[in-house]
């Protein structure tokens, strides 16, 4: 990939952007299981010691499958992947520490705000054109969060810790979209998940020391996390993203608390008027962000016809 490439790819992106979005829908539904299984296991061990484990874990799979990989990518592909795996370092921290003064449903809907930041981050670092289609699509799944998730609102210091990881997690979104291609997308994602485990380890340390998970249940969800919602989920995220915009995926990732709120049904949770309409919402995101500038461009060439 050269440096013009993020724009110079955007049509062939938009021509092949159905598998990848696919790709990032079956992501999404992985992660939206998850947070049962967190809830659970963070019971029973420290929230950011739990998170060293599963990507500690995680980026050791990933180098014993492919321990060559990493020779795939140069120097300015290292620093790329260090900062991706900063921001997504920090995102995780942020969020699960300011999960200890907030409440699970406000923390789902503030981290949810990535797809408000992921615009202006990609204009800002990018100078990427932000087409009118993408703030409308960024508007309907920013309604559609808080109908799932709101339920009144105050604004503490969880809450803007849990800000910060949100624009942290747009970051690393923008990041992926822009620099990672199919070629680069494993040894990408063992970069960033390795830095990721090495900051939740040191936060870790100083959040209450090393320990091991306690129970066999814990191991088996950690297992899990790592395997399935970890490694595989951010090989495909780097594969896909390669090929989409930065918006479109911040949109289609939106799909979390929606999986996240059929897997609750599943184990016993609710489902309630407000997640199906906000669920909807997301949904209708989804189509304005991916046929909103399909139709723009058709409605040009039909213009441009003889």
């Amino acid at each position: 990939m050269t440096e013009a490439s993020p724009t110079a790819a955007a049509p062939g992106r938009q021509r092949t952007a159905l598998l990848p979005t696919i790709a990032l829908v079956g992501v999404t539904a992985i992660w939206g299981s998850t947070f049962v299984v967190v809830s659970r296991a963070i019971e029973q061990m420290p929230a950011v010691t739990f998170l060293a484990w599963r990507f500690g874990l995680a980026t050791l799979v990933l180098i014993l499958l492919r321990p060559r990989s990493l020779r795939l990518l140069d120097r300015r592909d290292l620093v790329r992947g260090l900062w991706m795996g900063m921001a997504l370092g920090l995102g995780y921290i942020l969020q699960t520490v300011g999960l200890y003064t907030t409440p699970v449903t406000v923390s789902g809907f503030i981290t949810g705000m990535f797809l408000v930041f992921t615009p202006i981050v990609a204009w800002v670092l990018l100078r990427e054109p932000i087409p009118s289609s993408a703030w409308w699509a960024v508007g309907i799944a920013t309604v559609g969060l808080a109908v799932m998730s709101l339920n009144g609102f105050s604004m503490g210091l969880g809450e803007l810790l849990t800000l910060g990881g949100a624009l942290a997690f747009a970051v690393q979104i923008v990041g992926l979209s822009a620099f990672s291609t199919p070629a680069k997308a494993y040894p990408l994602a063992i970069v960033q998940l390795g830095v990721t485990a090495l900051m939740c380890t040191i936060g870790s340390t100083l959040e209450s020391g090393p320990k091991v998970p306690p129970t066999r249940d814990v191991w088996v969800s950690l297992l899990f996390l790592a395997l399935a919602a970890t490694a595989l989920s951010f090989v495909v995220q780097s594969w896909g993203q390669a090929h989409l915009p930065p918006t479109t995926a911040a949109v289609v990732l939106t799909l979390e608390p929606v999986f996240a709120g059929i897997f609750g049904f599943l184990v016993g949770e609710d489902i309630t008027a407000r997640m199906v309409i906000g669920g909807a919402l997301v949904l209708v995101a989804m189509y304005v962000v991916e046929l909103g500038p399909r139709r723009a461009r058709e409605a040009q060439l039909a213009h441009l016809e003889p």
